[in-house]
């Protein structure tokens, strides 16, 4: 392990007790502030004994906190092996803690050891702010440095969605007098959960079960007696381990592809939490196509989505609640018409929300032989989270005003976007909420200066510039083995969209770690890495530079116009004949801003897009109704 750490600009003025700001300020008016020795223009990295070494020279204050030691030296191993020891320090923090908690994880407790002074720290920093504490702000910095490629739930939204599967429909318990009385977590009702009384016998809990846990968000909200867990990732699994063997659970997590090799098969929990992966077309379509989970029909090679749906209702008990997070176009589109047409006949979806960014699914298993209701939740909360409850409670003591007859569904596309069926008096509201979104989303060019003539600047190319060792190019592997692995693949596809890498990989020769800086680019795309902590996917190139010589962005710049300028029907061009103009380093940062503000145009123009075609829609419905208004004489507010 190396014993060279760095820092961000966000550690240091942690470490000093100051602002952002200020960092930014010390960097502008102090020339022997230490340089960057890695990350990007935008995102530098220092060497902290360089930083520590200027903060006494100068005599600031300063202080490496216990965890922020632990911290640096399991972010040394390097960004491939960092969640490796993230993962190998919760058991080495749970390991005899808690006898409640079983896993299926080969590596538990063996892979990643963690080396003697690392161990040393580790238990020093649990015995001060004891192991649960000290855990959680291990992942918590985890989380903040892998924000792109953990897919993590937000807090608030896990929190709702456990509160809604808290409470059981009244139909599901035919002796009630209608209204609906008993949590599925913890067995109090309703209002006793919202005022944190306890009314029931607390010896009879429910289960819960979250078939694509992740690093455990879901999983850590409600106060389960029973908790069952499988990721994907083995490493995500381990970390959601040791975090609910810190809390004293008794749970079980797996390490596995939930769709194709189901850990829990015959197992059914009270409730079932799901975030799963969005668009994963290849989740086992042709292997499991007779599988007895579909019960709502096969889902579409392009509906992976529409699995996690049936293998959660498979998984939870007769009348018990599913909140699984989907894409929003699962909603509507005609490939998965016929499951969701199913689905509602049967009783089984109950609810569909618009959240930011997803829409939240409510499902129910439904009994034998009770009769499905007439009609749904949908609901537009993309604006205020808080409307979800109520609506939900409203909706099962049926006196919601939120609904839609499952018949008129049915009889047209079974299209169950909540903006579609929003209540017309709500239209002004989203209106001027999805404009000021639009405007907020909004950029400006940067401002360049037009020249009569261009500017004769003597030029290189890039292939003179790898001859001169500025820039390596390193080329991925062709194929990969699509094994699910604990690598996070960056795709062509995430390239062209400025996404976080979406693919997974297992270990195997020739692999190219990405660092930050680093200049990726497909034949249609270039693109400079903000972070690392990935591997490179088929068809993409990776031009790593000399950062004290050349800039990033300047090089991705000129890579990006070149291939901009190739004959059209081309897919390649030649990279290493791309002219550039030869400039100080200080020259090329210019340019390198230039062309980055022009790519963070380019992301807002893709954001507002979709936001202008929301804008659009509501603007049409609220002029057609007399909801909205154009400011001419005549017309009164």
């Amino acid at each position: 392990m190396s014993h060279d750490p760095t820092v961000n600009a966000g550690d240091i003025a942690r470490l000093a007790g100051v602002g952002r700001a200020a960092v930014s300020n010390w960097r502008r008016r102090h020339d022997d502030f230490p340089r960057p020795v890695g990350g990007t223009a935008n995102q530098p990295l220092f060497s902290l004994r360089q930083v520590e070494a200027w903060l006494r020279r100068y005599g600031k204050s300063y202080q490496v906190s216990l965890g922020d030691r632990v911290w640096q030296r399991l972010k040394a191993a390097g960004d491939l092996r960092l969640g490796e020891l993230v993962a190998a320090a919760g058991t080495f923090l749970s390991t005899g803690l808690s006898t409640g908690l079983s896993t299926d994880l080969s590596t538990d407790g063996g892979g990643g050891e963690l080396e003697p002074e690392l161990a040393g720290l580790l238990t020093e920093l649990a015995d001060r702010d004891g192991p649960l504490r000290a855990y959680e702000f291990l992942c918590e910095r985890y989380l903040e440095a892998h924000s792109r490629q953990l897919s993590v739930t937000r807090e608030d939204v896990a929190a709702l969605m456990v509160r809604l599967v808290s409470t059981v429909p009244a139909d599901a318990h035919p002796a009630t007098d209608g209204r609906p009385t008993t949590s599925l977590v913890d067995g109090r009702s309703p209002t006793a959960l919202m005022e944190g009384r306890s009314v029931a016998d607390p010896s009879a809990p429910g289960t819960i079960l979250d078939p694509a846990c992740g690093v455990g968000t879901l999983l850590l909200a409600p106060e389960a007696a029973r908790v069952l867990g499988q990721d994907l990732s083995d490493t995500s699994a381990r970390i959601t381990a040791a975090r609910l063997r810190l809390r004293g659970a008794e749970a079980r997590v797996v390490a596995g592809d939930a769709i194709r090799h189901d850990a829990f098969a015959g197992e059914k929990a009270d409730a079932v939490l799901c975030d799963p992966p969005f668009n994963e077309r290849a989740w086992g379509y042709e292997e499991l196509t007779g599988d007895p989970r579909w019960e709502y029909g096969l889902p579409p090679r392009g509906e992976p989505e529409l699995a996690w749906v049936q293998h959660c209702l498979t998984h939870v008990k007769p009348g018990g609640l599913v909140a699984i997070l989907m894409p929003p176009a699962a909603a509507s589109r005609k490939a998965g018409r016929r499951i969701r047409a199913n689905l509602l006949r049967a009783g089984a979806l109950r609810g569909v929300v618009a959240l930011p960014g997803s829409d939240l699914w409510l499902l129910r298993r439904p009994r034998a032989g009770e009769r499905p209701p007439s009609d749904v939740l949908i609901l537009d909360a993309t604006a205020d989270l808080s409307a979800v409850e109520p609506a939900w409670r409203d909706y099962l003591d049926d006196r919601s005003d939120r609904t839609v007859r499952i018949i008129d569904l049915l009889a047209d596309e079974v299209d169950m976007t909540p903006a579609r069926h929003q209540r017309r008096d709500d239209v002004g509201r989203a209106f001027t909420e999805a404009r000021d979104r639009f405007l907020a989303a909004s950029t400006t060019p940067p401002d360049l200066k037009v020249l009569d003539q261009p500017l004769d600047q003597p030029a290189t190319t890039v292939g003179d510039l790898i001859k001169e060792g500025l820039v390596t190019v390193l080329q991925a592997p062709p194929k990969m083995a699509a094994d699910g692995g604990d690598l996070a693949v960056l795709t062509a596809d995430d390239v062209a969209g400025g996404a976080p890498p979406s693919g997974r990989a297992g270990g195997q020769q020739g692999l190219v770690q990405v660092r930050p800086g680093d200049v990726v680019a497909s034949y249609s795309s270039v693109r400079v890495m903000a972070e690392g902590g990935c591997v490179l996917g088929p068809h993409l190139t990776l031009y790593r530079v000399d950062q004290r010589r050349l800039d990033p962005d300047f090089l991705a710049g000129f890579l990006r116009a070149a291939g901009g300028r190739a004959a059209p029907g081309s897919s390649r061009f030649d990279v290493r004949r791309t002219r550039l103009p030869r400039l100080s380093l200080e020259e090329q940062r210019a340019y390198g801003e230039a062309f980055r503000q022009l790519a963070v145009l380019e992301d807002a123009l893709r954001e507002t897009s979709a936001l202008g075609q929301t804008l659009i829609r509501l603007g049409l419905d609220g002029l057609a109704d007399g909801h909205l208004h154009p400011p001419a004489p005549g017309l009164t507010p």
